[in-house]
């Protein structure tokens, strides 16, 4: 897999990508001994070496968020997938979702290689929020949509769900604010209130916003905003490291 040199070492956690650029303009990145030009690309087996010192294998944590576009399937490895998450998300070290998305839906993933992190983001009795755009095929009531924003009981899971937040955004549209993470927890909300999704996008993640995100990108996650999510996931840490 070849990166940008100046992505490749934001992804190691030495810096922003913007400051990587800016060491490589003053020629202090050197790649197999060699002055690395701005737009140098690597595929990770190369020596880098950045102001004096060699760049090794990441130790640092990384959060990233990650666009899941329609059709990728949230595993690693699976026969019967058209395109699985390890054939779409391309990055240098290996990072694992905290909380999946079904194959039909879109949005904000959390990919990281810290375990702490993805342990509290799964624990449902944190009450995490997750927040969800929801378009369905024809007109849903104001009775649907208080139903659902009440709690209601799913009858394949046999559960109540939780109170949740939910906001109308037009005829077909709404926003819905979940603190659970029950399998396929909004189609299966939907159908028991006569409604069918077309489509379900995930755009926030507790403090993580997918925002101006395309489908496919990936941003890095860092500073006040890392801090902030660590304090939000109850990780009882205050950052990755």
């Amino acid at each position: 897999m070849q990166m940008r040199l100046s992505k490749y070492i934001a992804a190691c956690g030495v810096c922003s990508r913007r400051e990587a650029d800016r060491l490589i303009e003053s020629g202090k990145v050197t790649v197999d001994g060699q002055i690395a030009p701005l737009g140098f690309v690597v595929d990770g087996t190369e020596k880098i070496v950045v102001n004096g010192r060699p760049l090794g294998e990441m130790d640092k944590k990384v959060v990233a968020a990650y666009y899941k576009p329609v059709g990728v399937t949230c595993t690693q490895r699976d026969p019967h997938a058209e395109r699985t998450l390890r054939e779409a998300f391309s990055f240098p070290i290996r990072l694992t979702y905290a909380g999946r998305l079904d194959r039909d839906s879109e949005g904000l993933l959390i990919m990281t290689n810290d375990g702490d992190l993805i342990e509290a983001m799964m624990r449902g009795s944190h009450g995490h929020e997750k927040e969800y755009i929801v378009r369905v095929r024809s007109r849903i009531s104001d009775a649907a949509l208080m139903k659902m924003r009440k709690g209601l009981y799913l009858r394949e899971l046999d559960v109540r769900t939780r109170p949740c937040t939910v906001q109308r955004l037009g005829d077909r549209t709404f926003r819905i604010v979940l603190t659970q993470g029950l399998n396929r927890q909004i189609r299966r909300m939907c159908a028991e209130v006569g409604a069918e999704v077309i489509r379900l996008k995930r755009v926030r993640v507790l403090n993580i916003e997918l925002g101006a995100m395309k489908p496919g990108e990936i941003r890095i996650i860092t500073g006040a905003e890392l801090k902030e999510l660590y304090e939000k996931a109850n990780t009882g840490r205050i950052n990755g490291n």
